[in-house]
C-alpha cells in the first residue's frame, strides 16, 4: 500500500466485526511506529494493548461506570478549547451532523444520541484496544511527537487492512482507566483506540469527514 492510499484510506471507524487482531501483527504495527519523529529521541509515549479477557472486564467496568457517573471523572485535561472560534467549532459541528445524520438520529432527540455516543466505552466492538499515557513533566513538543506515533500507528493498521478509531473520549475516566491499567501517578492517560476490521453495515462508516480546501490552511512564499 502507498503511503498516500494508507492516509486516504484511514478514517475513524465507529463500528467493527469481532474478528480478533493477531498479536503479531499489533506487535509488528508497534514496533515499526517506534520510528515515528521524536524530538531529542525522547520518544515520550507508552502504550498498553488490551484484547479477549481483559477487554470485556473493561467494557463491563465502564458500562456500569458510565451508568454511575455519565458527566464523567475530573479531567486532566481540555479535550477542545473552552472556546472555540467560529471556524473550528463549525468544523465541529457539521462533523457531529453527518455522523448522527447518517445514523438517523435528529438532534432533538437527545438521549438517543447520548446513548449512541456510549458507544464509545465499549470500543464500537472492537476486539482490541489500545492506551496511549505520557510522562507529565513532557510539554507541548513531546504531546507534539505523541500524535505523531499515533498518527503513524493508524497508517501501518492500514497497511495490514485493519481500521481503528483513536478516542479522546477515555480522557473523560482518567481514574477509572489510570487504575485499569495500573498507570505510575507520573503518568497522564492521553487517548484510547479501537482497532480491528470495519462493519461494512455499520452506517456510521459510511461517514467521510469534509475537510478544508488548501487555500483556507496554507500560504505559500516564493513558490
Amino acid at each position: 500500500m502507498q503511503v498516500s492510499e494508507a492516509v486516504a484510506s484511514r478514517r475513524s471507524v465507529r463500528g467493527f466485526l469481532p474478528d480478533p487482531v493477531d498479536p503479531a501483527t499489533i506487535r509488528r504495527v508497534l514496533e515499526c511506529a517506534a520510528r515515528a519523529p521524536s524530538g531529542g529521541n525522547l520518544q515520550p509515549w507508552h502504550v498498553d494493548v488490551v484484547a479477549g479477557e481483559p477487554l470485556a472486564e473493561l467494557k463491563a467496568i465502564m458500562a456500569t461506570r458510565t451508568a454511575e457517573a455519565p458527566g464523567g471523572e475530573p479531567a486532566e485535561y481540555d479535550i477542545y478549547p473552552k472556546e472555540l472560534d467560529p471556524k473550528h467549532k463549525a468544523y465541529r459541528f457539521e462533523v457531529g451532523e453527518d455522523l448522527y445524520g447518517a445514523l438517523g438520529i435528529p438532534r432533538e432527540e437527545k438521549l438517543k444520541r447520548l446513548m449512541w455516543f456510549a458507544r464509545n466505552f465499549q470500543f464500537f466492538g472492537a476486539p482490541l484496544a489500545l492506551f496511549t499515557s505520557i510522562d507529565r513533566r513532557m510539554g507541548p513538543p513531546q504531546w507534539s511527537d505523541l500524535g505523531m506515533f499515533l498518527q503513524t500507528v493508524m497508517l501501518l493498521l492500514r497497511e495490514e487492512g485493519l481500521d481503528s478509531c483513536a478516542q479522546e473520549c477515555w480522557a473523560v475516566y482518567p481514574a477509572t482507566i489510570g487504575a485499569f491499567l495500573n498507570l505510575p501517578p507520573t503518568r497522564m492517560l492521553f487517548c484510547g483506540m479501537a482497532i480491528g476490521v470495519a462493519d461494512p453495515d455499520e452506517p456510521a462508516n459510511t461517514v467521510r469527514t469534509k475537510r478544508a480546501a488548501l487555500a483556507d490552511f496554507a500560504t505559500f512564499r516564493g513558490l
